[in-house]
């Protein structure tokens, strides 16, 4: 609160006493005083088609008592009032959810597991890939993130707080920065009538400051890449519409890489009279913790002009080892707009210095020069003002843009110097900010031009309900915002004896760069591959070229080996980290060197999984199927051909078809399969067919009559061993939870039909039987689970109860059901499909408040697992499952 306004003319929230707005008492200001019913009277009427409806939202704008709808914010998406608050309050999953019986199973992994914590934190200083011991607390704040692909994020949440940062690569700081804020200062007939922080929050600094704006009157709606904050200021006829553009933009390879976002201030004028605007953007040099507390920090003011368009703003250089960085703040300079900025200040302090620079005119003072660093222990922070005219009854557009210019990187182990993909087009010197904030500024318009034509193709369409288009991009995030990392690949790191053998390598990975984002910002490996599997469908539909660079990476770590000997936690056998010949888990841990050092997984030795070899194959017959890439498909041919030679010993007894090792051997690495199993078996069906499809492509007879041969007797043992006449059994072991109904049995089957296989002539799996399974699925683990509300369980037992034998078996994965709704949606059950996954979108973001950090998964009650999680992204396979269905109806 303002330090000089009177107790009584303080502003308060609670519904039924007087709104006040009140600037400091200088001189020439006064305060506004209003009562609800003034408000409502002031806002317009409900029937004119610029206001908003609380229905057409459900529960998350049950608290918006505004009526404005803001600035051409679109009809779909996910909206949700700034006072909203999420009844359900969720812990993450801990030893303590474990079931008695499953812990004593895991009861020596977990002592391994605790030992080994211990000497990761305690002994090497390092952050374990998987920290079962420091989960990530819940918070239900967060929105779409700001930065396109690899050049590090910055998430702000749906009510305005800056609060999730990935700067340096892969690793997280969940951190809201206070001093972070947006201010909007109003002005009639020389005066200062209202000036307000918009942010709810009511922090112990900067106390000078107007702060605890009034949820009830602003609304959040996100799109990604975009998002909409829609401020109606009561008593102001004002209205206040944030537009947030990020550049991730499908098929472009430039653009999409830039560390940047855009805010666009539509300021509308209801009102008869003349209105002075401004918006202040505040922001602190650094995040205001250990990496700022050596000093040393500084600011400075810029002007860019080129091509007749002028940017000014400040640099906040912060050059702390080992990745310096320089942030920008920057708006644009139009004959309609004024820019002035104040070049530091203190963001511990009461901050009654630039409330009162505001409060007198509507603008900064503007000083030269650079400010002096920062002391030891000290923070310093800028903050830039855009002030405009706003006419009555009139428009106004005032322009922000923030950048970050961190070229060049060292991951944890400070080995490699790389340079992120935007240097290509910007240089790697270090002095790019002001450059990208000009060009953000001078190429949004385009941007979202793109992204309009784009997403329409989809919002559009009648026949897709609202949720699902909500759904489909805003899980996208999670492509900028999963720790990605995106990087030059330079001349000299390709090694030439395996360049020699694939044509195509050297020239896509030195074109496009090398491409790596986390299982999760909580499981901190990069490109873990039997979860890019079901990711992997958002990379080739919108960055083919990504996903082509990701799998040349993927081939050349499977041709290499690492013998170094390390202990198993699952397990506590003692196994090498990398064998030859077989995918690798994942390509690293970006605490460690990535690429250089992979498979930072270590609770299984993933060797002897049974689903990574075949996984691979199957991605690389889609992705040839999907880009028609000749050349690609010559240089996986002979790698597809080593995984599945290293993948025949899993058939112990030559009858077509791999069996499971007793052990939690697949994705699934806390769920046990023994002996032929649904799920990895059919994966190694698919894989054999697509195996012969390519040795016809490859003109390799001789190969495609031997794997012929054993997709021919493998089907046999596959429908005589697991086919029980409802469903696939989970697999062939004596125990009762073999005859469980397992969500993903059908697995194989979806990727068939995503590389136009799996019928007629290239039938693998008896459509009855695959239509039959994923009727007994959607009736037992979807309906028979928590009201059909849900999404599918991972394991449901043929009467209805769901599997508890393992710690897995009861949880819902959201990434594998949105797999199972595309499969639905293959084989004609659309309606199945679509109400299968609703169930994951309305429990993850209407209800759990889970929103741009979609987990893993979740129980029936109480917790969710792993937050902000790469598999999600396999909604983009019911997309093409839709596509490919319209197509085969023309």
């Amino acid at each position: 609160m303002g330090t000089d306004v009177p107790a009584s003319e303080q502003f308060t929230c609670a519904k039924g006493y007087p709104q006040v707005y009140c600037p400091e008492d200088t001189g020439g200001t006064e305060a506004v005083q209003v009562t609800e019913g003034e408000i409502l009277e002031d806002s317009g009427p409900q029937n004119e088609p610029n206001y908003y409806s609380p229905e057409d939202f459900g529960q998350l704008m049950d608290s918006y008592e505004g009526k404005a709808r803001g600035y051409q914010v679109p009809s779909f998406g996910w909206r949700i009032c700034l006072a909203h608050e999420f009844a359900e309050k969720r812990k993450p999953f801990q030893a303590n959810n474990i079931s008695l019986s499953n812990l004593v199973k895991h009861l020596g992994m977990g002592v391994r597991y605790l030992k080994w914590w211990y000497r990761k934190t305690q002994v090497e200083k390092k952050k374990p890939f998987i920290d079962m011991i420091n989960c990530v607390p819940l918070r239900q704040i967060y929105g779409c993130p700001l930065g396109g692909i690899g050049g590090g994020t910055i998430t702000r949440g749906w009510r305005g707080q800056f609060c999730r940062w990935q700067l340096n690569p892969g690793m997280y700081q969940h951190q809201t920065v206070i001093a972070d804020q947006f201010t909007v200062c109003l002005r009639r007939e020389g005066r200062t009538v209202y000036q307000q922080v918009l942010s709810m929050e009511h922090p112990s600094v900067l106390r000078s400051w107007n702060w605890g704006l009034c949820g009830y009157f602003a609304f959040y709606h996100a799109l990604y890449p975009r998002a909409w904050t829609v401020y109606q200021l009561p008593g102001q006829n004002i209205t206040l519409t944030c537009r947030q553009i990020t550049p991730i933009l499908p098929h472009d390879y430039q653009d999409s890489s830039l560390p940047v976002g855009v805010f666009v201030w539509d300021v509308e004028n209801e009102g008869d009279e003349a209105v002075d605007v401004s918006i202040m953007f505040s922001m602190r040099n650094g995040l205001g913790g250990e990496d700022d507390a050596q000093g040393g920090l500084w600011n400075e003011p810029f002007c860019l002009e080129r091509d007749g368009k002028t940017v000014q703003g400040l640099l906040l250089h912060h050059p702390t080892l080992p990745n310096p960085y320089i942030m920008a703040v920057a708006a644009r300079l139009t004959e309609d707009t004024t820019v002035t900025h104040i070049t530091a200040f203190d963001p511990d302090s009461t901050g009654q210095q630039v409330w009162q620079d505001l409060l007198q005119d509507g603008q900064l003072d503007s000083p030269t020069g650079r400010s002096t660093p920062s002391q030891k222990g000290a923070g310093i922070a800028g903050a830039l003002c855009v002030s405009g005219k706003l006419p009555p009854r009139g428009r106004c557009c005032l322009e922000f843009s923030l950048a970050w210019d961190m070229p060049r990187i060292v991951f944890g182990a400070k080995g490699q110097v790389h340079y992120r993909r935007y240097t290509r087009f910007f240089g790697p010197d270090g002095d790019a900010a002001p450059t990208l904030s000009h060009y953000a500024l001078c190429h949004y318009t385009d941007w979202e031009d793109r992204i309009s034509a784009w997403q329409s193709l989809v919002l559009d369409d009648r026949s897709l309900p609202a949720w699902y288009k909500s759904a489909l991009f805003n899980e996208l995030y999670f492509l900028a915002d999963g720790g990605t990392v995106w990087l030059e690949v330079p001349e000299d790191s390709l090694p030439e004896e395996l360049v020699g053998s694939m044509g195509q390598l050297r020239p896509i990975l030195r074109e496009y760069g090398r491409f790596g984002y986390l299982e999760g910002q909580e499981y901190r490996m990069y490109n873990t591959y039997d979860v890019h599997f079901y990711a992997s469908f958002a990379l080739i539909m919108l960055w083919p070229k990504i996903e082509l660079s990701l799998q040349y990476d993927m081939a050349l770590a499977t041709l290499r080996e690492d013998l170094t000997r390390r202990r198993y936690l699952m397990s506590g056998v003692m196994g090498p980290v990398k064998r030859r010949n077989v995918i690798p888990h994942d390509i690293g841990d970006p605490d460690d060197e990535p690429w250089l050092r992979v498979n930072a997984y270590l609770i299984h030795d993933t060797a002897d999984w049974k689903d990574l070899n075949l996984k691979f194959v199957l991605q690389v017959y889609r992705d040839y199927y999907l880009t028609s890439d000749q050349g690609f498909l010559k240089d996986m041919w002979p790698v597809c051909l080593a995984v599945m030679e290293s993948e025949m010993k899993f058939d112990k007894d030559h009858d077509g078809l791999i069996e499971n090792g007793g052990y939690a051997d697949q994705t699934y690495d806390g769920w046990v399969t023994t002996g032929p199993s649904a799920y990895c078996g059919g994966l190694w069906l698919a894989a054999v067919a697509v195996t012969v499809q390519m040795a016809v492509l490859c003109g390799a007879q001789d190969v495609q009559e031997k794997f012929s041969s054993i997709l021919s007797r493998g089907q046999e043992a596959y429908e005589r061993l697991l086919w029980n006449g409802r469903y696939y059994n989970y697999d062939s072991s004596s125990q009762p939870q073999s005859r469980s109904v397992m969500s993903d049995q059908c697995a194989g089957q979806w990727f068939l039909k995503a590389c136009g296989l799996g019928e007629g002539d290239t039938e693998v799996f008896p459509t009855t039987h695959v239509v039959r399974a994923l009727q007994t699925i959607f009736e037992l683990n979807v309906q028979s689970f928590a009201g059909g509300a849900m999404g599918a369980v991972n394991g449901m037992q043929p009467h209805g109860v769901p599997d508890r034998s393992s710690v897995q078996s009861d949880e819902v994965w959201v990434g594998v059901v949105y797999g199972l709704a595309a499969t639905m949606i293959q084989e004609g059950l659309t309606w199945e499909g679509f109400q299968t996954a609703e169930g994951c979108y309305r429990t993850v973001w209407e209800r759990l408040g889970l929103a741009f950090q979609t987990p893993e998964a979740y129980c029936q009650q109480r917790v969710f697992r792993s937050l902000a999680y790469m598999r999600p992204l396999s909604i983009w396979a019911m997309q093409l499952a839709l596509q490919q269905q319209k197509h085969k109806k023309a």
